[in-house]
């Protein structure tokens, strides 16, 4: 619908951005941290490792400061499972709690609130080495995790997300380094699904523990998503669009909020010979999680179409990229979208596509949402003077949050906005160079160069829509 006038965004709305800690923290062996699946795995050609990052671990001060100049509301960032415990079991350490008690509290004195995402692609190399997400007892791996950090930092930190993109790690792990399979898996569909299972269940379980030690708090899931949208107005292509949201969205929302699990895709793993495992009482384990919000990631939309072989799945997971541009021959083909522009990545630019995301998700779930990841990735660069232009960055986030306040008009409930990222940080696949911050940080791929950082055109622009609650858009 167009409306004549727009609703101003909430005066509570929380302004902030994203990072997570085996991206940005650096110092991935200090203090006592353990090695996780991050540390270990083979980067990308041509890409920085993950020992250094953007040094955040020993400038988390500095940064923090241009956060505050930023005036951000609230700063999402992801705590290191190996940097309180580096064996994912066993004795907390010490020099890890007081990292982030530090970083916590250093927030606090700006009064920006600490969103904290519990996991963020950094399984320890321990658990992996135990079987990861495929071991049952994984279940109570993060549940125990989960407690320790209610108990250390519960009293400070009131908005907590269980798990970064567990769709994707499901669908794409091998693409960001988290799929761990057992030796003498035979099925892989179906052991990745029986992975997913069990990460509901430790999800419902930190959940739980937190309505119960923390009851002012606030919990919810964090899953990415990307509206699939039918090729034509042929039902059949429109079926094909319900079959890819249900594998690629809806399933991990439909079991985190209702506790069931989405009809479509039970259908599609019992036709695909990969139905997982569900033992006696793990329904009503996960019925008995109740997120008080909806997380979200937000880059793009995608495009499918009837598949023309019935028969087979051919999902290669390796030419799939972090979004799932990938055809599921049993139930979607994808398509290219020709009304879109891309990024230098060669991922869709599509502003409305969260308009569409915000709808769909509240009239399925009627829970509060915030945007945890929405963002360009871009070659940046630093000019002689110390300035960095990025109106593309800037066009990129203006024609996404005017999206998020027509959706707000539409009577979608908002809690904020936290785009990728606050500062450049490695990505998964490309590295260093491609840049998504508000802050540019003076390193190249194998050159650490000053390390210094430098306010971009963005800053300065994101500062202002801050400080306008929106209004300057």
């Amino acid at each position: 619908m167009k409306h004549q006038k727009l609703l101003p965004f909430p005066e509570s709305f929380l302004w902030g951005a994203s990072t997570s800690a085996y991206q940005v923290e650096g110092a991935s062996r200090e203090d006592g941290k353990g090695l996780s699946c991050q540390d270990v795995k083979k980067v990308p050609e041509g890409t920085s490792e993950l020992d250094i990052c953007a040094d955040e671990y020993h400038r988390f001060k500095e940064d923090i400061a241009l956060y505050a100049e930023m005036r951000f509301k609230t700063y999402r960032f992801s705590i290191a499972w190996t940097r309180i415990l580096p064996e994912g079991t066993g004795t907390v350490n010490q020099k890890g709690i007081d990292h982030y008690n530090d970083v916590i509290d250093e927030c606090l004195k700006y009064h920006i609130e600490p969103l904290v995402t519990m996991y963020h692609f950094d399984m320890p190399h321990a658990l992996n080495q135990r079987g990861s997400w495929s071991n049952r007892d994984s279940i109570e791996w993060f549940a125990d995790y989960a407690k320790t950090l209610f108990e250390n930092f519960g009293d400070r930190v009131k908005y907590w997300l269980t798990i970064n993109e567990q769709n994707m790690m499901t669908l794409v792990g091998p693409v960001i380094g988290t799929s761990v399979l057992p030796s003498d898996c035979t099925n892989e569909k179906k052991e990745l699904y029986q992975q997913n299972h069990h990460m509901l269940l430790a999800q419902a379980k930190a959940m739980i523990l937190c309505h119960e030690m923390l009851p002012g708090a606030k919990i919810g899931p964090a899953p990415n998503i990307s509206p699939v949208y039918a090729d034509s107005c042929r039902a059949q292509d429109v079926l094909a669009a319900q079959n890819a949201n249900a594998i690629r969205n809806w399933l991990y929302l439909d079991a985190a909020v209702y506790g069931k699990y989405n009809a479509l895709v039970l259908s599609y793993l019992k036709e695909q010979n990969a139905m997982f495992e569900i033992q006696p009482d793990d329904m009503n384990i996960l019925k008995q999680a109740k997120p008080d919000f909806i997380g979200f990631n937000y880059y793009d939309t995608s495009v499918c179409k009837w598949p023309a072989n019935t028969q087979e799945d051919h999902t290669d997971r390796k030419k799939a990229d972090q979004q799932s541009r990938m055809q599921v021959d049993g139930a979607f083909a994808s398509c290219v979208n020709p009304y879109l522009k891309k990024t230098d990545f060669g991922w869709n630019i599509d502003p409305e596509g969260l308009r569409v995301a915000l709808r769909e998700i509240y009239s399925r779930y009627h829970l509060p949402m915030i945007i945890t990841e929405n963002g360009l990735g871009a070659y940046d660069v630093l000019e002689e003077d110390g300035t960095v232009h990025d109106p593309y960055r800037i066009e990129y986030l203006k024609k996404h949050i005017q999206q998020i306040q027509l959706a707000i008009t539409d009577g979608c409930e908002m809690l904020g906005y936290c785009p990728w990222s606050a500062i450049d940080l490695i990505s998964t696949h490309e590295g260093i160079k491609k840049r998504y911050g508000f802050i540019y940080v003076d390193r190249e791929e194998f050159d650490l160069k000053t390390m210094k950082r430098y306010r971009k055109d963005s800053f300065y622009w994101y500062q202002n829509v801050i400080r306008s609650n929106g209004d300057i858009l």
